[in-house]
C-alpha cells in the first residue's frame, strides 16, 4: 500500500526564469547551428560487476525510469555497479486523471522494493519521465488542477495561438507539445482557472520528484524543451515570457542538478538518509540514450518500447516541427531525433503475450511481403511526421484471422510485417538528419529491443548493431 505522505510545498528561494534578453532563436523551416563549447559534462558509468553487493557504507545512487507502461529503478555505485533493481507496472486506470495516482503508487512501491539495508546509503535520487507529459498543480495546496496530459495527447485547438507567437516550425508548433497543452488549458479555463498565481506547470518527472522534496517550480532543460525553453541560450525566449501564463513556467536547471534533500516524512517512512539529495531529472528517451553508453557525434540510439524514439548525436542543432524533429542539449553536443507513436503498444493491442512469444520464434526475415502497414495504436503520429490525424494502416481482421487458423505460420508472417514496418524508421530519419544540418552521419546505431525483433532488421543501415 502506498503511504499517505504529506504534500507540503515550499517555494524555491530563487525562482528565476533565465530572462530571454540573452537572445531568442529565429527558426527557419529547418534550423541548424553548432552549439558553443560548454564546461559541463555527462559522466558515463561503466556497468561492471552487475549485482555486486558492495561494501557497507558505499554511497549509492538511485535512478527511477517512468516509461509509458511502467516504472523501474536501478541502484548503482560510483563505478556503475548495480546493487539492486526492480520494476512495477502501472495500476489500471479508468480515466486520464487517475494516471497521477497510478504513478504515485508506482513510485512509492519501488522505494519500498529497495532492500532496506541499501536505503541509508542512497546519496541522491533522480527520475526520468515521458517527454511532454504535463500536469497543472496548485502550488499552495498540492491539488492537481488539470491533467495529466499524456505525452501523445494532441491539442489542435491551441496550435493557432502557439503558432502566432512562436517562430515558424519551432518545436512547440506541434499539437502534442507541452506549450499547446498549457495554452489549451489556459484558454479553456479563462486564465488561471481560479487558482490565481498559485498554478504551476509540472512535467511528469518534475511532479514525481516534487513528491520527494516538496518544492515546486523547478525542472530541467530536457523536459522544458517542448514548453519553449531554449537550451542554447539557456533561457526562456522573450516571445514566451511576454505571455500571461509565463509565471506558471518552472525554473530550469541542468539535468541532475541538486534541488533539495528528501522530505522528513519520506526519509522516516523508507529509512533514507536525511542527507539524501533529490536532483532534477530528464526524459525517458534521453535516459535510454545515456544507458546505451555512447556520446560520440555520429552515434545513434533507437529505444523501442511501447513507443519508439530515435536519437542521433550531432555537433549541429536541427529542429523542425513539421517532421517532429527536435534537438536536446547534451553537454557540448545535441541529441537530434524524435519519438514515434508506433512501437510495442500496437502489438499488445493485436496479440497476446503468448502469441507474441510463439510467433516471434517463427519469423523468417527472408520472406518478403507486398503488404505495407503503418502500425499505430490509435489515430495520430508525432515522428517522422507530425500529424495528429494520421490513421493507422493495418486491418485487425487481416492480422488476427490467420492466428486462429495457423498461428505458427501466417500469424508470424503478419507479425514480421508489422515489426519490419516499425523498424524502417531506422533508415530514412538518418538521411533526413544528414541532409538538414547534422555534421556527422550515423556511424552506428544501438537499439534496445528483443532478439526476435532484431531478426527483422536485415535492411538496417550499414554499421547498425543491436
Amino acid at each position: 500500500m502506498v503511504p499517505d505522505l504529506s504534500l507540503s510545498v515550499e517555494p524555491l528561494a530563487h525562482r528565476h526564469y533565465h530572462p530571454a534578453g540573452r537572445g531568442s532563436l529565429g527558426f527557419r523551416g529547418v534550423q541548424s547551428r553548432t552549439v558553443p563549447r560548454r564546461t559541463t559534462s555527462i559522466t558515463m558509468l561503466s556497468r561492471q560487476n552487475p549485482g555486486a553487493d558492495g561494501a557497507a557504507g558505499t554511497p549509492l545512487y538511485l535512478g527511477i525510469d517512468f516509461g509509458t507502461s511502467g516504472a523501474r529503478y536501478a541502484l548503482i555505485d560510483r563505478q556503475g555497479a548495480i546493487h539492486s533493481e526492480g520494476k512495477r507496472a502501472y495500476a489500471p486506470v479508468g480515466d486520464a486523471a487517475a494516471w497521477a495516482s497510478s504513478w504515485r503508487a508506482a513510485l512509492f512501491q519501488l522505494l519500498d522494493d529497495i532492500p532496506p539495508a541499501h536505503r541509508p546509503f542512497i546519496s541522491s535520487i533522480s527520475i526520468d519521465g515521458t517527454s511532454a507529459t504535463t500536469l497543472i498543480v496548485d502550488s499552495e495546496t498540492g491539488e492537481l488542477l488539470a491533467g495529466p496530459f499524456l505525452y501523445n495527447e494532441s491539442f489542435p485547438d491551441a496550435l493557432p495561438a502557439v503558432e502566432s507567437i512562436a517562430p515558424a516550425n519551432h518545436t512547440v508548433c506541434s499539437a502534442s507539445s507541452t506549450l499547446c497543452k498549457l495554452v489549451s488549458w489556459w484558454n479553456t479555463t479563462g486564465g488561471a482557472g481560479g487558482a490565481g498565481s498559485a498554478a504551476v506547470l509540472m512535467h511528469q518527472s518534475d511532479w514525481l520528484l516534487w513528491l520527494l522534496h516538496g518544492r515546486y517550480g523547478v525542472s530541467d532543460y530536457n523536459n522544458a524543451l517542448k514548453v519553449g525553453y531554449d537550451p542554447e541560450a539557456d533561457a526562456y525566449p522573450s516571445w514566451l515570457m511576454s505571455q500571461p501564463y509565463a509565471p506558471m513556467l518552472p525554473s530550469v536547471r541542468a539535468p541532475g542538478a541538486p534541488i533539495a534533500v528528501v522530505k522528513d516524512d519520506v526519509c522516516s517512512q523508507y529509512g533514507l538518509s536525511k542527507e539524501c539529495v533529490v536532483c532534477t531529472g530528464t526524459t525517458d528517451s534521453i535516459a535510454a540514450f545515456l544507458a546505451a553508453g555512447t556520446t560520440e557525434p555520429g552515434r545513434a540510439v533507437t529505444s523501442l518500447g511501447s513507443t519508439m524514439a530515435i536519437k542521433l548525436v550531432s555537433e549541429a542543432r536541427v529542429d523542425d516541427a513539421r517532421f517532429g524533429v527536435y534537438s536536446h542539449r547534451l553537454d557540448d553536443t545535441w541529441l537530434v531525433g524524435g519519438a514515434s507513436n508506433t512501437g510495442g503498444a500496437v502489438l499488445r493491442q493485436l496479440f497476446t503475450d503468448g502469441e507474441l512469444v510463439a510467433l516471434s520464434r517463427r519469423i523468417d526475415p527472408a520472406v518478403a511481403s507486398p503488404l505495407e502497414y503503418y502500425p499505430l495504436p490509435r489515430k495520430g503520429e508525432r515522428f517522422p511526421v507530425s500529424d495528429p490525424d494520421m490513421a493507422p494502416r493495418l486491418t485487425t481482421r487481416t492480422i488476427r484471422n490467420p492466428i486462429f487458423t495457423d498461428v505458427l505460420h501466417d500469424g508470424s508472417h503478419h507479425l514480421q510485417i508489422l515489426t519490419k514496418n516499425m523498424l524502417r524508421f531506422h533508415r530514412w530519419p538518418f538521411h533526413f538528419f544528414a541532409s538538414e544540418g547534422c555534421n556527422h552521419g550515423p556511424r552506428a546505431t544501438r537499439s534496445t529491443c528483443t532478439a526476435s525483433w532484431s531478426r527483422s532488421r536485415e535492411s538496417r543501415p550499414k554499421g547498425t548493431t543491436c
